[in-house]
């Protein structure tokens, strides 16, 4: 049984695999939604390690993207189930806001069933 936590072992904090993910990665997009990942291996024993961005050009004030965040932190939360399920190798992934104005949460966890679901197919003709 999977718990729906987001833990801090799977949350992507290396600075390491963060540079490594903008150098080498592959993007997806879903407005307002940008996911780059890339497979490789990671120091957790998750399936992914994922991270969440907010460009400040975008949201100048820090309670506006810190809010952002915490809205992409959940969908992603409740989402990632899939992921885990399909995933046989492991993932790093960086999820990013490109928006410029805040969505309602309904929104933002409709998107981000979609970009989940692209990501998996992705993942699922590359592991074939």
């Amino acid at each position: 049984m999977m718990r729906f936590t987001l833990g801090k072992e799977e949350r992507l904090k290396s600075r390491k695999l963060i540079g490594k993910l903008y150098e080498e990665g592959k993007s997806i997009r879903v407005f307002p939604l940008r996911m780059v990942y890339i497979q490789t291996e990671h120091t957790s024993k998750y399936p992914a390690q994922v991270g969440m961005s907010v460009p400040k050009r975008n949201f100048k004030r820090a309670v506006d993207r810190n809010r952002i965040k915490r809205l992409l932190r959940e969908s992603y939360r409740r989402e990632k189930g899939m992921v885990y399920s399909e995933a046989k190798k492991p993932y790093v992934y960086m999820i990013s806001y490109i928006a410029r104005e805040e969505w309602k949460y309904e929104d933002i966890e409709e998107k981000m069933k979609k970009l989940i679901s692209l990501f998996v197919a992705e993942i699922n003709t590359n592991e074939k």
